[in-house]
């Protein structure tokens, strides 16, 4: 079972594609406008399916603003079929191009497809809140701007991304990594509770 989120501003395909991927066990959520798309949204989609000419937003403005939030496969339906199309679609961060009409069992099976591969190819890139952490090379960027960190203070952000929305307590984490890396307990206090304040450089260029 997976979070499928689709977006086409014509109703009967957004019910279609509900229908469909029901039946498989998906969750699925639909929206008629690529603006509708937030952040939270992106994030809970396992697979995300987009429709090309939708006024407003269309669907190729809509890829170039949610590629950096999700990780999720990116699947165009679309009746623009000409070549330069398929190549733009694809070539700003799309997983595939799939022709409308399109046939209900190739959508399902594409869509299966796409899961499965994402299910079993290592994650080795988190995004939080439009920061991309690179887990394989330690770094970290807002778009394609790099953050200067420390060790130090990378790891601990990319501790609290991948555990976000977790409350830390010294009481209830004290086997927790982040506080082998913060508690450091001040012999001279009086306040045996107190916290130690960790701030992170915010460095300009």
């Amino acid at each position: 079972m997976a979070n499928i989120l689709a977006v086409d501003d014509n109703l009967e395909v957004c019910t279609l594609i509900r229908t469909a991927l029901e039946r498989d066990g998906h969750r699925v959520e639909t929206r008629q406008a690529g603006g509708a798309l937030t952040e939270a949204l992106c994030r809970w989609a396992d697979c995300i399916l987009l429709d090309v000419m939708m006024p407003g937003e269309d669907g190729f403005a809509v890829c170039r603003r949610i590629r950096s939030l999700t990780e999720a496969p990116i699947l165009f339906l679309s009746a623009r079929t000409d070549e330069p199309a398929v190549l733009e679609g694809l070539g700003i961060g799309a997983d595939d191009y799939l022709q409308k009409p399109f046939r209900v069992a190739e959508l399902r099976a594409r869509v299966a497809a796409h899961l499965r591969r994402q299910n079993r190819t290592p994650a080795h890139r988190l995004v939080r809140g439009g920061v991309a952490f690179d887990l394989s090379a330690k770094s970290a960027a807002v778009g394609e701007t790099p953050l200067p960190l420390t060790r130090s203070e990378y790891a601990i952000c990319e501790y609290l991304a991948l555990y976000a929305g977790q409350t830390f307590t010294k009481e209830h984490n004290k086997r927790c990594i982040i506080y082998k890396w913060l508690w450091k307990p001040d012999t001279s206090s009086t306040d045996r509770d107190s916290l130690p304040v960790l701030r992170i450089s915010c460095r300009r260029r």
